[in-house]
């Protein structure tokens, strides 16, 4: 696909996806979310880390609700099942780690977007915002999933009701992303980490993310059970082989990833 609302740019096994559309503060049109659904779906085979960030002074405003004239003619309903699931899904199901590395505003559905990745990290700068009651909506674009399982029904449902802001310092401390840093620091700490992950064993990733997304659902009995067959699959993996020499000798593991 030739992507017209992002950048997409894959060095050292790391995937960087820019939105960019940052006149609009990187506002999500049909296009854009077409595009990361692509450029996701694309770096979970080309690479082993997929970050997604935003150009300018925004990671993402949410949905662009177009002109005055036709703003509250959106189809909300299609536009969700149809656009937006796939992009989320794509995110979610995505076979190697991903990172949101998130530069500013992030709010509305571009909140949801940031948190559907495995980890967040937010410069402190950044805030996160559930401003769908500001225009009589509900949150959406996974909102009602992600947030009471990150940071509990309380907080979930404040956040909600009354839209207010959510610094990234007060995200980190609530559990809902993984780590604020200074702005200073932003760039080169997501890239560290990116680079971590990319360096790391692939495969182990993957099924660690299989199994802690299904221990929502699943009683203990059924995790521990989950737990002991994926186990047995990284145990047969060459990065375990890997790995356990690499322990055994003091140094530095190599993994092949896949």
């Amino acid at each position: 696909m030739d992507y017209k609302t992002i950048t997409y740019v894959v060095a050292d096994g790391i995937a960087i996806i820019t939105l960019n559309r940052p006149e609009v503060m990187n506002a999500l049109d049909a296009q854009m979310r077409a595009e990361i659904t692509d450029a996701v779906r694309t770096g979970g085979r080309e690479a082993r880390v997929v970050v997604l960030t935003g150009a300018g002074r925004a990671f993402c405003s949410g949905q662009d609700l177009g002109d005055r004239a036709n703003a509250a003619n959106i189809d909300l309903e299609r536009t969700l099942r149809d656009e937006y699931q796939p992009m989320l899904a794509a995110i979610t199901e995505c076979p190697v780690p991903t990172i949101s590395a998130v530069n500013g505003a992030a709010a509305g559905a571009g909140a949801n977007l940031a948190l559907g990745a495995d980890v967040v990290i937010a410069s402190e700068r950044a805030f996160f915002m559930q401003a769908f009651a500001k225009i009589g909506l509900i949150p959406d674009a996974g909102g009602t999933y992600f947030m009471p399982r990150q940071i509990g029904m309380a907080k979930a449902m404040g956040a909600a009701l009354f839209a207010d802001k959510i610094s990234a310092t007060q995200a980190e401390r609530w559990g809902m992303i993984w780590e604020a840093v200074p702005d200073s620091d932003f760039a080169e700490t997501w890239k560290a980490r990116a680079k971590h992950l990319a360096n790391g064993p692939t495969a182990a990733y993957a099924e660690a993310k299989t199994a802690i997304r299904a221990s929502f659902e699943n009683s203990l009995e059924d995790q521990l059970t989950l737990e002991a067959k994926l186990q047995g699959k990284c145990g047969k993996t060459r990065d375990f082989k890997e790995g356990v020499l690499a322990f055994l000798d003091k140094r530095t593991a190599e993994f092949e990833g896949r």
